[in-house]
């Protein structure tokens, strides 16, 4: 498993995936994003972008559009998707980065602390107040510094060796599981032959 920077051919991808999520695509540019891919068979299973804000009091990085696949869930993807943002974030010069999102305790595991939204600089105080109206009152402000992060190394040694987590398939319904004794049963067709 390991975290790449996007590439054009992933734009349908990430776009389908982040409609299927019901996630921020505000100013898609896929060069923003980042993947988690699956190495042992190519399969992409996770996404992130950092998002650039300008002003005139200096610019501003946010992480956005954050997500998984299901099945891919709970084995350190996101938190690797995180870290990777994180250090393109650094690499641009950006010392603290924001992220808003109804899913704050996510980001909490990794040293995020919430933020009151007049303490955000201008331009994320106003997305920040889109994003309520938009999608949720609960929507919260989160804050680090870049150094500040943390990853837990439960999440670094379950990315080594993530799979897939089939779903367990639906069991096959039996005429018992209606209350019919298939011994004694006659059925409306029954031609008695």
């Amino acid at each position: 498993m390991y975290v790449r920077d996007a590439k054009n051919r992933d734009e349908v991808w990430l776009l389908d995936h982040i409609e299927a999520m019901g996630l921020d695509d505000a100013a898609f540019r896929s060069r923003d994003y980042v993947i988690a891919v699956d190495e042992e068979t190519n399969t992409r299973v996770g996404f992130g972008r950092i998002r650039l804000h300008k002003a005139d009091d200096g610019d501003s990085c946010e992480l956005t559009g954050i997500g998984v696949l299901a099945d891919w869930r709970g084995q350190g993807v996101g938190a690797h998707v995180v870290e990777r943002l994180l250090g393109k974030a650094a690499a641009d010069g950006f010392d603290d980065v924001y992220c808003i999102t109804d899913q704050p305790n996510y980001l909490l595991q990794f040293g995020f602390e919430p933020l009151d939204s007049s303490d955000l600089p201008e331009p994320l105080a106003r997305r920040h107040e889109e994003k309520r109206e938009s999608l949720d009152e609960t929507v919260v402000a989160t804050h680090i510094a870049v150094d500040d992060f943390e990853m837990p190394e439960g999440l670094r040694e379950a990315f080594k060796d993530a799979q897939p987590v089939a779903e367990e398939p639906e069991p096959e319904e039996s005429a018992e599981d209606f209350g019919i004794d298939p011994e004694k049963a006659t059925y409306k067709y029954d031609t008695g032959r």
